[in-house]
């Protein structure tokens, strides 16, 4: 699960991940959100991790899109990601505390598209979220 945290400018909230080598693009910009834990909707996860790293209180999340990677031949599972869009207003971002990730910052999508460390499939979701009217009938 992944929230694309945006700004009532339109800028995206994004962390930069640990230099930790164990996890997924160790220090890459990425979305934030995590892991569904067993017995936990998926739902219950963005309000979870986004009060854990941020102590944001997110409202009115909706779900955007969902990707699905298969790792069966590499000998792992499928597993996907969800990813909500959720506005935050600029009064709340003032007041974020960043508990996971070794940094919190706001970028336009342009500007985190042109980064060379940021997660792909984290880049992908911001670029169809910044496009997204070209997409509707």
């Amino acid at each position: 699960m992944a929230a694309l945290l945006q700004l009532e400018d339109g800028r995206y909230l994004m962390q930069l991940r640990d230099p930790k080598p164990d996890i997924f693009y160790p220090d890459h910009w990425g979305c934030f959100g995590g892991a569904v834990d067993a017995g936990e909707t998926p739902e219950q996860t963005l309000r979870r991790e986004l009060r854990e790293e941020l102590e944001l209180a997110v409202t009115g999340a909706r779900e955007f899109t969902r990707f699905d990677f298969d790792f069966g031949r590499l000998g792992q599972r499928k597993v996907y990601r969800i990813y909500y869009e959720a506005q935050v207003a600029n009064a709340d971002y003032s007041r974020l505390v960043l508990h996971e990730g070794a940094r919190l910052e706001a970028f336009a999508a342009a500007e985190i598209l042109s980064q060379p460390r940021v997660t792909p499939y984290d880049a992908f979701a911001i670029w169809l979220h910044s496009r997204r009217d070209r997409f509707r009938p």
